[in-house]
């Protein structure tokens, strides 16, 4: 596989640190985009979940306060929500083509890179 890997991530996350440490180590060429620094877009957003084939409601982090409100949220304003707050999106999310892994635990990144 040729594509170009991604890894959507936040630089404090131990995360998405973990697996920057695992792409560092596999050789790999990849991409590394802070979507703090650089916010996603809605369109950017709905492409990333339906390359994980899950729900905007599955990368959810319900444990971050403001969560709670989005309880009976439809997809829409749950992706909007992740939008204006950006702690409310699992990380990382590593994508090469058409695939895309969110990579809880780092390791997940590994099938990426067979």
């Amino acid at each position: 596989m040729s594509d170009k890997i991604v890894i959507y991530q936040k630089p404090t996350c131990s995360k998405c640190r973990a697996t920057l440490s695992l792409l560092q180590e596999s050789g790999a060429e990849f991409e590394s985009v802070n979507y703090y620094e650089a916010p996603l877009t809605a369109e950017k957003l709905r492409e990333l979940i339906g390359k994980l084939n899950l729900s905007a409601r599955d990368i959810l982090r319900k444990d971050e306060p403001s969560a709670a409100r989005l309880v009976a949220a439809s997809e829409d304003e749950i992706i909007k929500a992740m939008i204006d707050n950006p702690d409310l999106m699992q990380r990382p999310i590593v994508v090469r083509g058409d695939q895309a892994r969110l990579c809880r635990p780092p390791e997940n990144v590994l099938e990426l890179l067979k």
